[in-house]
């Protein structure tokens, strides 16, 4: 009785855990004891044999050589013979003498006709696979052409099924936005993100720690601002973007960059908020006799050493010309509504542009394109350019969508502005170390020091409101109530209203339209939230 191998192959798992295996094993057994063969091992394999280079069934073939065995049985020939190299490599002990069975097939192997039947049948095996293989592409790139990921979610988001969108990770997703933010802060590297970002609880899609790897991974990924990048391909995804086209350029810059700022820590309220006017360094407090002094440390300057006390009734001085007086802040919230108006006109303008920068893009890809078929351009470039307009038009496409967010962030920015100027001082007064830092770094663009003097420079839109100020007080003929009689006085509060309104109607329209051109030059928050 010759003693043989028996093989069996899945292509799953699933497949494995059902009847195919078991299947192929009894038929394998009926065929070695009714041609008196002894199937002294088992090989079972868990892999597709389109694949070359399986593991068990080479291992299988180098015992057979090394004469462990005789031969094998096989259940098909499609079992083995799915890769024609496998399947030469079969011949190859054929012709070395080694029996290989097929539980299948009454096929003579030793025969010429025999050999040229399972030849035939293997390059249809073959084929077969290979025609599938292709018909599977197709069923993916159509996929992708629809604008659905065919592969597993990346990091952030999940499955949701077969031909649907990825929904973002309601876990996942947000940590994934914040190592995006934190990133492009410019704050950290890789490495120091990675272990800030464990610490929120990110993890890999097999639910470890990310390293620097990982997070080189996700920031390189464009399927994060709605575009799928296959193999140097780009596809337009339909699924909801996990941030903006904006912040997706800002990271690629810190990634091409490698610039990335060390956060500093502070020991006093000022220090290195103020420069030295001669040297341009900053000065750092140090404590003298229960005092805290900011002193210029360049050697040979001339700048002298300043109190803390005196800097902030500069400071506070300088705060109580900025806020709102009374008569203000009764005119103010009646102005503030009046600018939507024209806010909704200015949308329609910039929806307009919009369409319009998206049919030139359009327009751009269409020739793109006809480039490639004419092969007037290599696809390597072709796809670079391609990617390029992928990512306007998704700029394009999130201003579109969030125009009227945009327009109701200036217009709440409008509003938190004179909000703060309504009552700055006193929010400076009563702020804890961290608050007085952030309103000197809004309100104020430098604060140098020459000599003994301390120069504070406010910086726009605060430094119309005191200007506004200077300009009323100085051009103002008031009425005095003790010299005057009612009805002159009651005409002077009349005329002073309106000028105060008309200058206050000016002030609001120039401040909304500072917001407009700059809407991130300044970080504002709502105090009563």
């Amino acid at each position: 009785m010759k003693k043989v191998f028996g093989y069996t192959r899945v292509s799953t798992v699933k497949q494995g855990n059902g009847v195919s295996l078991q299947e192929q094993k009894e038929a394998i057994s009926r065929y070695a004891d009714k041609n008196n063969l002894h199937i002294i091992e088992w090989f079972e394999e868990l892999e597709t044999a389109a694949k070359q280079g399986r593991p068990l069934f080479n291992k299988m073939l180098k015992l057979i050589r090394e004469k462990k065995a005789e031969g094998t049985i096989i259940h098909k020939i499609d079992r083995s013979a799915r890769n024609l190299r496998d399947w030469a490599s079969l011949g190859d002990l054929i012709d070395e003498g080694f029996e290989i069975y097929f539980a299948h097939e009454s096929l003579d192997l030793n025969e010429r006709g025999g050999r040229l039947a399972a030849d035939i049948q293997a390059v249809i095996a073959s084929d077969y696979i290979r025609n599938l293989r292709d018909e599977a592409i197709k069923g993916l790139y159509g996929r992708l052409k629809q604008g659905i990921l065919p592969f597993a979610a990346p990091i952030g988001y999940i499955n949701t099924g077969s031909g649907k969108l990825k929904e973002i990770d309601p876990i996942m997703g947000p940590l994934v936005k914040k190592a995006f933010e934190l990133y492009a802060s410019e704050k950290y590297n890789l490495n120091s993100l990675a272990n800030d970002m464990n610490l929120l609880g990110l993890r890999n899609l097999r639910g470890n720690e990310v390293n620097k790897a990982t997070l080189s991974i996700i920031f390189n990924n464009p399927f994060y601002i709605g575009i799928m990048k296959i193999k140097g391909i780009n596809f337009s995804g339909n699924h909801e973007p996990l941030i903006s086209s904006v912040l997706y350029k800002k990271v690629q810059s810190v990634l091409k960059g490698k610039t990335n700022t060390k956060i500093v820590k502070h020991g006093y309220l000022y220090n290195k908020l103020i420069k030295c006017k001669i040297c341009e360094q900053s000065l750092t407090g140090e404590k003298q006799k229960g005092n805290i002094y900011y002193r210029c440390h360049m050697k040979g300057c001339k700048t002298k050493g300043l109190r803390e006390d005196y800097i902030e009734k500069n400071i506070l001085l300088q705060f109580e010309d900025i806020n709102l007086q009374d008569q203000e802040k009764s005119i103010v919230d009646d102005l503030i509504s009046d600018i939507e108006d024209k806010n909704r006109i200015r949308e329609e303008d910039i929806l307009k542009s919009i369409r319009i920068q998206e049919s030139q893009l359009n327009i751009k890809l269409e020739r793109l394109t006809d480039a490639l078929i004419d092969n007037n351009i290599d696809k390597g470039i072709y796809e670079e350019r391609k990617e390029k307009i992928y990512i306007e038009k998704k700029g394009l496409q999130e201003r579109k969508t969030n125009i009227d967010d945009n327009i109701t962030k200036i217009f709440q920015k409008t509003k938190l502005f004179f909000e703060l100027l309504k009552s700055l001082k006193n929010l400076y007064i009563i702020g804890n170390y961290e608050e007085k830092r952030k309103l000197l770094k809004i309100i104020t663009s430098n604060l140098l020091v020459e000599g003994k003097k301390l120069m504070i420079t406010v910086r726009n839109p605060f430094q119309d409101i005191a200007l506004t100020h200077i300009v009323s007080s100085s051009g103002q003929d008031q009425a005095n109530p003790r010299t005057c009689t009612a009805e002159i006085a009651n005409q002077a509060i009349s005329v002073d209203k309106n000028e105060v309104r008309e200058r206050m109607k000016e002030l609001v329209e120039r401040v909304n339209e500072y917001f407009k051109q700059y809407p991130n030059e300044i970080e504002l928050e709502d105090n009563n939230e």
